[in-house]
């Protein structure tokens, strides 16, 4: 079979070559080019016409901006806007958020859809730009990060390599390709490799809105297209864990590889993975540096680690203890067309070991600095709380106070304050006690977009955790929020020690 016959995507009804997407491909970059498009925003769920979609961007030379479904219309409007979006591609029901657009029907991939041209002002970007990608951000204005085709080709290159003993033939799809992760990873790299991707709806792989996740669903996904890799958010494989332990199930027997990635994962989830067979992998990577730098590997694994620097990445600590990356040609943001420095400053505080792994302790910005002058990341006592399987949420504070509190959302709704409790005694147990959880109380709500407690790709509102959960657990509030009503109708819990 020649790489023109090879199978690039499965999308469980049609199997398309690699000369089918190429096809389609061109079909629609003549007629992006034809109607005088600059920047193409697309706006609908994983199919082959995303795939075919961000081919032909390429082949155009138009920007691609691809959005996630999950924004909210605020977001969608910034996005468009600030990207100087002259185009949509979505799905007819979804046009009709625009009806004073001109549109015109089309096919892509066998899918049917809309072109809507938009008026638009040209936006600033840094020169060879290829796609923006929009982090969700804590706010309704998400940040606008451009990459041109060059940087996302070295990563995805660098991937190959890498991986290139696992020989992967077939990946599925789980995460959005809106999200970087997925579309450089996920679907860049198994496709420069020859491998099949396996691009199903969301829905059938689990997936509703930005944090709705249906774990047997995926599971059945699983078992039924038996891919050799997936790639998963770290709330992903610890419901899927916590499935398999339930049911006594085990994962397939063909994955060779499950790569984390997006927050912290933690030592003692990866291992309980492996014992479900599910071969979980924790990397590290960002926006900036057009997503991957740093993943475990088989052979080189280091669990509780993100992973060594991949081919295409170098990795330094500066004397602050903020993580600095290279080696991945950051273009830029939006509006700002100034050329960064060789190393970016990631925002992330952590250290590289005496083998070269990276750990990765927590946001910069959210560094805690206690009463008795301890400096502690959060995100490390968080991710440590989350190592117990019923702890499905936790957001630590602390700042200026004695010891550390904590907001809990279990994992399943019916684990009672006891089961929280010794979770949060286990925790402690691998902590220094300056680090030790001494008070918490279980959260109001999920930690949902919905219920206002987290951003869209589910990264907690510290604020607004603190505003709601703040009188519960005896703090001040953070400066300039409003009070909100109690968290529940007990007290916190506090903790001996």
């Amino acid at each position: 079979m020649t790489a023109a016959d090879a199978i690039a995507i499965d999308d469980g009804q049609r199997r398309w070559t690699a000369a089918d997407v190429a096809a389609e491909a061109r079909a629609l970059a003549a007629v992006l080019t034809a109607q005088g498009s600059r920047v193409l925003a697309t706006l609908m769920d994983n199919s082959a016409a995303w795939v075919i979609a961000d081919d032909a961007a390429q082949l155009a030379g138009v920007v691609h901006v691809p959005l996630p479904a999950f924004f909210t219309p605020a977001q969608l409007g910034h996005a468009i806007e600030a990207a100087g979006v002259d185009t949509v591609l979505t799905l007819p029901p979804v046009a009709a958020r625009w009806p004073q657009a001109p549109a015109t029907p089309c096919e892509v991939g066998g899918q049917p859809l809309v072109l809507l041209r938009l008026p638009a002002r040209a936006a600033a970007m840094p020169a060879g730009t290829a796609k923006i990608t929009f982090t969700s951000g804590t706010t309704g204005a998400p940040k606008g990060v451009c990459l041109s085709a060059a940087a996302m080709q070295r990563v995805a290159d660098g991937l190959v390599t890498a991986m290139a003993p696992l020989a992967v033939q077939r990946h599925l799809c789980a995460l959005p390709f809106a999200v970087l992760l997925e579309n450089i990873a996920g679907l860049m790299a198994p496709r420069a490799a020859g491998a099949t991707c396996i691009v199903l709806p969301l829905q059938a792989v689990g997936l509703t809105g930005s944090s709705s996740f249906d774990v047997a669903t995926f599971h059945a996904a699983v078992l039924r297209h038996q891919p050799h890799s997936l790639i998963l958010l770290p709330q992903m494989l610890r419901a899927w864990a916590g499935y398999l332990a339930q049911s006594g199930q085990r994962a397939p027997e063909s994955l060779r590889l499950v790569a984390v990635g997006g927050a912290a994962v933690g030592a003692g989830l990866v291992q309980a993975a492996r014992a479900l067979g599910i071969p979980a992998y924790e990397g590290y990577g960002l926006s900036e540096g057009a997503s991957v730098q740093a993943l475990n590997l088989p052979g080189r694994d280091r669990p509780g680690s993100a992973g060594a620097a991949l081919p295409h990445a170098r990795l330094r600590v500066a004397a602050d203890g903020e993580i600095e990356v290279a080696g991945s040609l950051f273009g830029g943001y939006l509006g700002d067309t100034a050329a960064p420095a060789e190393w970016w400053p990631t925002g992330d505080l952590g250290r590289l070991d005496a083998d070269g792994f990276l750990h990765v302790d927590g946001r910069k910005k959210n560094l805690l600095i206690t009463a008795f002058g301890r400096n502690v990341s959060p995100e490390w006592v968080e991710t440590a709380l989350r190592g117990h399987r019923a702890i499905g949420q936790s957001v630590v504070f602390g700042d200026g106070q004695p010891v550390l509190s904590a907001v809990l959302w279990p994992l399943a709704a019916e684990e009672d304050d006891a089961t929280l409790q010794a979770a949060v005694d286990a925790a402690n147990a691998m902590l220094p006690d300056y680090a030790q959880v001494r008070r918490w109380t279980r959260a109001a709500a999920p930690f949902t977009p919905e219920a206002g407690m987290a951003t869209a790709n589910g990264r907690p509102q510290r604020a607004a955790v603190l505003a709601r959960h703040a009188e519960a657990l005896g703090l001040p509030l953070p400066q300039g929020t409003a009070a909100r009503a109690p968290a529940s109708t007990g007290s916190a819990r506090t903790v001996a020690g």
